[in-house]
């Protein structure tokens, strides 16, 4: 797998914090016990010292969802236009410092992008900017990689086998980036847009090409994520929830391929249909039974 190791990449912390605590609750038969439940808490990004925005997270991966942020959001052109990412959860933050210090996009360097303040599933800041520019995304319209169910559905598997919060405290959405069946990486956030910007910052931080990626999440299929998937050059994204009319349109639109409501073996391909193979040639395919 690659490394971090690329010196024309940013220097980046390692911040950790508890992601879940434990508190005392009644169930419905009025006994008390104790759970766990996720820790949601602030982070305020800085670049070259000028604050940016608040990023409501589980902070599981803080350094590469701030930069990831960046990037979905084209505030940044290349993750090397960053020297470092330094998070203190001392002071709820991560500095961003750009090369030369006047790194990034020309809305960032020019101060074109106002302070706001984000919550994990609302990301809808800057949604105007990123349909004004949708014309310069360009997925490759051929030679695209193919999905089969098989590895569909392995992928699916693999990533619904990894140790989560939403097992041991619920109340998170999961990302995950597989080549293939294979994980590349997971990640679990408080809301889906913070999930997809992390998967973002490790694959800008491990130089990981998206074009034959699928990338996977329990978050719906809105305008928004496709946008991300699209930011981030990968072709095919599959979720376990639906999808919405802008999000379906966009997707066609740009050439994507989108699967939704997958879970217990079944899924809809929306989007995209060309590129997926239902079965492996001679493979029997189980049909449903009929709707009554």
């Amino acid at each position: 797998m690659p490394t971090e190791r690329d010196p024309g990449l940013p220097r980046l912390t390692r911040a950790t914090a508890s992601l879940t605590r434990e508190i005392r609750v009644l169930d419905a038969a009025g006994e008390e016990r104790m759970m766990r439940i996720p820790v949601e808490r602030p982070l305020t990004l800085y670049v070259d010292r000028r604050e940016l925005v608040t990023l409501m997270t589980l902070g599981q991966y803080p350094e590469w969802l701030a930069l990831g942020y960046l990037l979905n959001q084209r505030l940044l052109d290349d993750a090397r236009q960053v020297a470092s990412v330094t998070v203190d959860w001392s002071v709820d933050a991560a500095a961003l410092r750009t090369r030369n210090g006047h790194g990034g996009s020309k809305a960032l360097r020019t101060g074109g992008v106002r302070p706001v303040l984000g919550t994990g599933c609302a990301q809808g800041t800057m949604f105007a900017e990123q349909m004004a520019d949708l014309a310069t995304l360009r997925l490759p319209a051929v030679d695209l990689p193919r999905v089969d169910r098989t590895t569909l559905l392995a992928a699916l598997e693999c990533m619904r086998a990894q140790p989560s919060v939403y097992r041991e405290a619920g109340s998170v959405h999961g990302t995950a980036l597989c080549h293939g069946s294979e994980l590349l990486f997971f990640v679990e956030d408080v809301g889906r847009h913070n999930a997809v910007d992390t998967v973002a910052g490790w694959m800008a931080m491990h130089t990981v090409d998206g074009g034959d990626k699928l990338l996977l999440t329990t978050g719906r299929l809105t305008s928004e994520m496709v946008l991300k998937a699209a930011r981030m050059g990968v072709p095919t994204v599959v979720s376990r929830n639906g999808i919405t009319a802008m999000g379906h349109s966009l997707a066609e639109r740009l050439g994507m391929t989108l699967v939704g409501r997958a879970a217990g073996g079944r899924f809809l391909c929306y989007t995209g249909a060309i590129r997926f193979d239902h079965a492996p040639p001679g493979t029997a395919v189980p049909q449903a039974p009929p709707l009554r």
